[in-house]
């Protein structure tokens, strides 16, 4: 499998996906047009790497705001994430925010709430 690299627009998160690093970063806006077509690839790069890989899963997180639907696609990767753990695979999150921006802190929490893997919430430290 190959890294994935999609660049940011107005409406969408830039996404790099490393392989060999076992890193999913995503980053910006996300209220893309159609957030099922422009998600598809990112969840089929973490369902690919959750099947053929043993070694750990890093998300790092840096999302500003998110539509409903893009909402939905972030419960599907955690979905399998929190089925990977389960079956005793290393899988985390951390989700880095603006301190000044207090709605994505709420969503990052009810994130949380439903995972059992590592999650963490922290302030950028560029903020």
């Amino acid at each position: 499998m190959n890294d994935l690299n999609i660049p940011a627009t107005q409406s969408t998160p830039s996404i790099h996906a490393q392989w060999q690093a076992g890193v999913l970063l995503m980053a910006g806006d996300s209220y893309p047009e159609n957030s099922f077509d422009f998600f598809t690839e990112v969840i089929e790069w973490v369902e690919a790497y959750l099947n053929q890989e043993q070694r750990p899963l890093r998300l790092e997180l840096n999302l500003v705001y998110m539509n409903t639907s893009s909402v939905k696609a972030m419960l599907d990767i955690f979905d399998m994430l929190e089925e990977a753990h389960g079956e005793g695979r290393e899988v985390s999150v951390s989700w880095y925010y603006d301190p000044r921006n207090e709605r994505v802190v709420d969503l990052a929490d009810e994130f949380k709430e439903d995972c059992t893997f590592p999650f963490e919430i922290k302030p950028d430290s560029g903020s």
